[in-house]
């Protein structure tokens, strides 16, 4: 549970991670994503490479399933609930079809795939079970130092848009906000909001790479 080197300065990683590693080490039940993932979207995308933030809210509950990714499935399991929806949003608004829910190959492009919450106890009924765990504050920096340079951000759902919304710069950022793709909540705007070409078009208009939603 090392933290990840580029992003080791923050203050959390002094200040706050030595009382939620204890807690983690304490913690009875198998927790998701477990120690080699933990860290896995700031890993990927250091500080400077950061182009687009997709914020999640906590990983899978389900065994076998969270990544360290928000949103993302491991290679070869069938895309379900949210992340299907955002699949069914993507083949829409750029035409890209997608089985696998691996989202490995869109952080490599600068896509950081962050949960506010980056654990949660295995089991049905867990969600949310790690939301007191300390957290917020190192999505609060991570966020903030993102915020720091020209990016785009995807907030899907209510608790995303509060998180984001002390570093949010509207000169400097493209701001998406949607509903959260859940089946719960998919039908009242999140389908047919077209995020992944808005944010295409605006890599575009600053003269950088479109992402390969594909990858």
């Amino acid at each position: 549970m090392t933290p990840p080197a580029a992003w080791a300065d923050l203050p959390f990683f002094a200040q706050g991670w030595p009382a939620v590693r204890a807690r983690l080490a304490a913690e009875a039940r198998p927790w998701a994503p477990g120690p080699d993932r933990l860290f896995r979207a700031l890993d990927l995308v250091p500080p400077d490479a950061v182009r687009v933030v997709i914020l999640g809210q906590d990983p899978y509950h389900e065994p076998g399933r969270a990544t360290g990714l928000a949103f993302g499935y491991p290679p070869g399991v069938k895309p379900a609930h949210s992340l299907a929806n955002i699949l069914r949003e993507l083949a829409s608004d750029r035409g890209i079809s997608r089985a696998d829910g691996d989202l490995t190959g869109w952080a490599r492009q600068g896509v950081l795939l962050l949960n506010t919450v980056l654990t949660v106890v295995e089991g049905p009924g867990m969600a949310g079970s790690h939301a007191r765990l300390g957290w917020q504050r190192l999505a609060a920096e991570v966020l903030a130092r993102a915020a720091a340079r020209p990016c785009a951000f995807l907030l899907w759902g209510r608790p995303a848009q509060q998180a984001a919304a002390p570093v949010l710069d509207p000169d400097r950022h493209l701001i998406v906000a949607a509903p959260h793709p859940s089946p719960l909540s998919a039908h009242r705007g999140f389908f047919g909001h077209r995020p992944f070409g808005r944010v295409d078009a605006w890599l575009a208009a600053r003269g950088a790479a479109q992402i390969d939603w594909a990858a």
